[in-house]
This record gives C-alpha cells, sequence and structure tokens, in this order.
C-alpha cells in the first residue's frame, strides 16, 4: 500500500515527536490500532496513566508463577497444562523432567517451543538436533518427534492452532535484520540419528482438536534415511537475534518480531544498550494498545521495566486498559542507572481474546495489579 505525507492533528501541549521531549511533568500514552502499525495518537498526562488506587473484575492484568507447575506423569507435551488460549493459539508450560517415553505428533498446528531451561536431544522426522536453554524450535505441523533429556527441562509451548509460523516482513530494515536466516539451524541425519532406528516397539501419540490417539509401530517410525524439500523444523538460539535499535527514539514492541501467524506475533527481547538521546525515553511508553491480548514470558536477565518479576513467570495484559512500566522504572524513564537492558523475554501478541487455563489460575500472583501503585 502506497504511504503518502500525512499531518496528525495537534490540541494543547504536544510532543513533536514520539517518545521523545515529552513536555515537562507529563505522561505519554499512545492510542493505537493494529499492533502498533495503524493509525496512533499520543495523549499527555499529568498524572502516570497507570496511577488506579484499585481494580475490580477480569480485565485487571494478570501475572502467573510458572516456577510453580509440577512435572505431567506421562512426560508427554500434550499433558502440559492450558495457561492461555483462544481459537488461533495455545499455550502450555511443560515441565519434562527426563526424556520423553513415546513420540508426539502434533495434528492441530504448528508448534514453537521455547527452551527455558535444562538440554536435550530432538529426534524427529528430520533427523537429529541439540537444544539447549534460549532455543525456539519450530516444528511444522504433523511432525513427529521426541526429546531425550540430558538435563529436566522447562519449555514453554506455544501453538499456531490451525495455521503456520512465518518469519515477519523486515521492510526497510531488510532481509537479514535481526537474524540472518543463515543462522536457523535444522536437524541433521546424523550418527545419533541413526543409532536410534531401533526394530523396538514404539508410540506416537497424536494430539487432534484437542484429543489424543495412540498409534503403535513394531520398530521406530524416525528411520528416514533422507530428505529434501523447504518444510522443515529449524532452531535459532536468543543470543543469536540481534535487536533492531534506535539511539534517538524508543521502539515499539513489534520491531521485535521473530515469527508470526494469522492471528498472532511472537517477539523477543534480548540486551541492547539504552537510547542516549537526552530527551527520549529509555522504557517502555505507556499504550492504549485495543487490538490486542498481551502476554510476556520472562526468561533470564533483570526485568527493567517490571517489579517483582522474577524468570519463569508470565504477564498477561488483556486488551482494553492501559499498561506501562511500573513506578520504579519510571525513575529512570530519561535517567537510565545503566548502560543497557540484560533481559530475556518472549512476548505473544494475540488478535484474539486469550482464556485463562485450570493452570494458570493455580499459579496466580493475585496482588499483581496492585504493583502499579506508589509504596507508601
Amino acid at each position: 500500500m502506497k504511504k503518502y505525507i500525512s499531518f496528525p492533528r495537534i490540541e494543547g501541549v504536544a510532543s513533536r515527536q514520539a517518545h521523545v521531549d515529552l513536555p515537562p511533568g507529563t505522561y505519554e500514552r499512545e492510542l493505537g490500532k493494529d499492533g502498533f502499525f495503524g493509525p496512533a495518537t499520543h495523549m499527555y498526562h499529568r498524572h502516570p496513566p497507570t496511577g488506579w488506587t484499585a481494580w475490580e473484575g477480569p480485565l485487571r492484568p494478570r501475572a502467573f508463577d510458572l516456577t510453580k507447575i509440577a512435572s505431567g506423569g506421562d512426560r508427554s507435551p500434550w499433558s502440559a497444562p492450558d495457561l492461555l488460549f483462544n481459537g488461533s493459539a495455545r499455550l502450555r508450560y511443560w515441565i519434562l523432567p527426563a526424556s520423553m517415553a513415546d513420540l508426539a505428533r502434533n495434528a492441530d498446528g504448528d508448534e514453537l517451543l521455547f527452551v527455558h531451561a535444562g538440554s536435550g536431544e530432538l529426534f524427529c522426522d528430520y533427523g537429529h538436533l541439540s537444544l539447549e536453554a534460549g532455543d525456539y524450535l519450530l516444528l511444522p505441523r504433523g511432525t513427529m518427534w521426541r526429546i531425550a533429556c540430558d538435563a529436566p527441562m522447562s519449555v514453554l509451548l506455544i501453538e499456531a492452532t490451525g495455521a503456520s509460523y512465518r518469519l515477519p516482513d523486515r521492510g526497510i530494515a531488510g532481509a537479514h535484520a535481526i537474524f540472518d536466516p543463515a543462522i536457523l539451524d535444522v536437524p541433521a541425519i546424523d550418527a545419533p540419528f541413526k543409532a536410534q532406528q531401533t526394530e523396538s516397539e514404539w508410540r506416537v501419540r497424536i494430539k487432534r482438536r484437542g484429543q489424543v490417539s495412540t498409534v503403535t509401530y513394531p520398530f521406530n517410525p524416525l528411520d528416514a534415511v533422507g530428505w529434501k524439500g523447504d518444510l522443515m523444523p529449524v532452531r535459532l538460539n536468543v543470543r543469536d537475534i540481534r535487536p533492531l535499535m534506535s539511539h534517538r527514539a524508543h521502539l515499539p514492541p513489534s520491531a521485535h518480531t521473530t515469527f508470526l501467524t494469522d492471528r498472532f506475533v511472537v517477539c523477543t527481547f534480548v540486551p541492547r544498550p539504552f537510547e542516549t538521546d537526552p530527551g527520549a525515553l529509555k522504557v517502555p511508553f505507556f499504550h492504549s494498545n485495543d487490538d490486542y491480548d498481551e502476554v510476556i514470558f520472562y526468561h533470564a536477565g533483570d526485568f527493567f521495566s517490571r517489579d517483582n518479576i522474577k524468570p519463569g513467570m508470565v504477564t498477561f495484559h488483556p486488551a482494553g486498559f492501559t499498561h506501562g512500566p511500573h513506578p520504579k522504572a519510571l525513575e529512570s524513564m530519561l535517567r537510565p542507572k545503566k548502560p543497557g537492558t540484560d533481559e530475556y523475554a518472549v512476548m505473544i501478541d494475540s488478535r484474539d481474546p486469550l482464556d485463562l487455563g485450570e493452570a494458570a489460575h493455580a499459579v496466580e500472583v493475585e496482588a499483581y495489579a496492585d504493583s502499579w501503585k506508589k509504596a507508601e
């Protein structure tokens, strides 16, 4: 679509550049459409837009401590409890204490695994691939696979129900921005893969429409001797992501999109220098993005815009209210206390409302909505 020059209307006291040189004593709030891609207005307020004193009702911001989730008994990903879900996405948290006993196959959609802790060896239709903390593993719909653990693993599962994952269009930044597709690793038909091709009995647990069917073979069905094509699992570690940065203005979360589907995007926050322009915001700006539900999984580091959030936790901000940095982070919105961030986090922005699973209710941090209150 052609982009013609347009001029926003200005009323009252406002900054001429979003996220930079805020009028003294004001707090900026962005009201936007289409996940930071559509039309937007920036409001300038006398008080922090999250300066509430009470919250009632189901729309409140929520947090969940996934470190309190116990492992499932049968080591299957299909036994991992639901955290958040809708018709196009399903988020689970999988605790895998030891190697999988059976093969798995998702017939409902592509599966994206994010390894939070532990390490293991993936064996799938396509071959063998090692996994470690910080790895994304994208498994196309219908792939047969299993993981042999080297150390107990904790994995965030993000299913693209009825859809496929794609790489985002980098636009004027170019196809090699954030990460070069050449950095993506694929499974190999190597010696470990050939060694596991035994004639012993194996079961495949297939999930379709949320129900699991079991198929038993008198041999290991991962018996490929070769393959060719352009559909395959890929691995990407967060260390290999080189974020887009601007030293003069804070970029929106959409600049950090890693994978996307038809109805949600997956973004990755990795360490980066803070903005150096004296007038530029150094923290995420307050925003009223009413088109997407926002989920963030905190993997490692110091989460500079959040207070009392630790690795292994999840925050959930449903569409419909303003959110942004905590009060302690606001103290550094123009003068950061260190040269850059050191956080690793995974964000899922869903175009459709997400429902809470039983596992999320069980590990909810009930006081999270009160964390924006100023300390007495």
